[in-house]
């Protein structure tokens, strides 16, 4: 996973990595980890998050630079 382009997206909105974790019912530990890319996010998350930034789950994932769907 594109572990940069998660932790960009957050940024951009101002937000802190606990309020991102609160949003995907985890720890904000749990989520650190998701954009250190220690452990991999649930695709349950994944979709919650791509529903967030109002991108699509392939954007996240790296795999096309269009972030609009």
């Amino acid at each position: 996973m594109n572990i940069i382009r998660l932790k960009d997206l957050r940024e951009d909105k101002d937000l802190t990595q606990k309020e991102i974790a609160k949003l995907l019912n985890t720890t904000q530990q749990q989520y650190s980890k998701y954009e250190l890319g220690i452990r991999l996010i649930p695709i349950d998350k994944l979709d919650i998050l791509a529903d967030f930034y109002q991108t699509n789950t392939d954007y996240l994932l790296g795999r096309t630079n269009i972030k609009k769907p």
